[in-house]
């Protein structure tokens, strides 16, 4: 079982989460950065649904392995679209909204493609193996999606503060966490000595945008001198 620092990180998360979902309401930023919130709220319900199955069916038992993988695959779909949200923003001028949707469906639709085939040429054809590959190839496509919206951030000079400071704590948050899955792929050994550390890099990402939507203006500009100068 979960001892008490494990509960003390779980209530912290649904605490921040919980906290990014009033401070976006509060400031009337729901709706604005929909995909964003939607993530959270779906974190939100997701923290509270695994508490409830732990306490019912224990740790070991299949329904909440079922239930942890399955709504961590759901989750990380949730994130992506939050990313892709997040571009549309940065191109809003190019008017290339559809050919983002587009281009976001084919890429899941290939990344789910590769998860299942990876799973089935593999000895353990099962959902929970393909929830867990699906999730973990969307992370490395979420790292790589964050970093290449940050170069067209600097591309554009984007000054905008609360689109920069998203992107910036995505790609931390996506930065931790591919280095966690690769980590546990080539080390399962060292892995389990960090078996606090990940669940605590999870707090980060609703801590920094919890702060964002309260703290920082949506019509704050950052000055040029403050992203790199790339020249045209």
């Amino acid at each position: 079982m979960p001892g008490s620092a494990d509960y003390v990180i779980w209530f912290l998360g649904i605490i921040l989460e919980a906290s990014v979902i009033f401070c976006a309401l509060r400031r009337k930023l729901f709706r604005r950065y929909f995909f964003l919130n939607l993530y959270v709220l779906l974190e939100l319900l997701v923290s509270l649904g695994r508490f409830r199955v732990l306490a019912h069916e224990g740790l070991s038992s299949p329904t909440y392995r079922y239930f942890y993988f399955y709504s961590d695959a759901l989750l990380t779909i949730a994130l992506f679209f939050a990313v892709i949200s997040l571009y549309m923003f940065v191109f809003e001028e190019m008017k290339v909204e559809r050919y983002l949707r587009v281009g976001a469906i084919l890429l899941l639709a290939g990344t789910s493609w590769f998860s299942y085939e990876v799973v089935n040429q593999s000895s353990h054809r099962m959902l929970t193996y393909f929830a867990f590959e699906l999730s973990q190839n969307l992370y490395f496509v979420g790292l790589v999606l964050t970093f290449v919206l940050w170069g067209a951030i600097l591309k554009l000079r984007e000054t905008r503060a609360m689109v920069v400071q998203l992107v910036l704590s995505l790609g931390m948050y996506f930065s931790a966490f591919a280095a966690s899955y690769s980590l546990s792929n080539l080390s399962p050994d060292i892995f389990q000595h960090l078996v606090y550390l990940v669940p605590a890099m999870g707090c980060l990402l609703p801590l920094s945008w919890a702060y964002s939507f309260w703290r920082v203006s949506d019509d704050a500009r950052l000055t040029p001198a403050r992203l790199a100068v790339i020249p045209r």
